[in-house]
């Protein structure tokens, strides 16, 4: 996680310098902005994943396992 962090920070960077250099109504800037918006996006992404409970650790482990079974209708 700290590594998308890190990337962020970059590009937030490199975003700045864009607008600065080609206006904050350019397209550059406005790429470079969106480039920043999807980071954020996954890193956020990243964060809502559900951690897995004992059993599904277990069930990962142990696949065959009758407690891992799944029935189908």
């Amino acid at each position: 996680m700290s590594n998308i962090k890190e990337k962020i920070l970059e590009e937030v960077k490199h975003a700045r310098e864009t607008c600065e250099v080609s206006g904050d109504s350019s397209q550059e800037c406005a790429v470079a902005w969106d480039v920043v918006e999807e980071l954020q996006a996954e890193a956020s992404h990243q964060k809502q994943e559900k951690a897995k409970n004992s059993l599904e650790i277990y069930c990962d482990d142990n696949p065959d396992a009758a407690e891992c079974r799944l029935y189908e209708d």
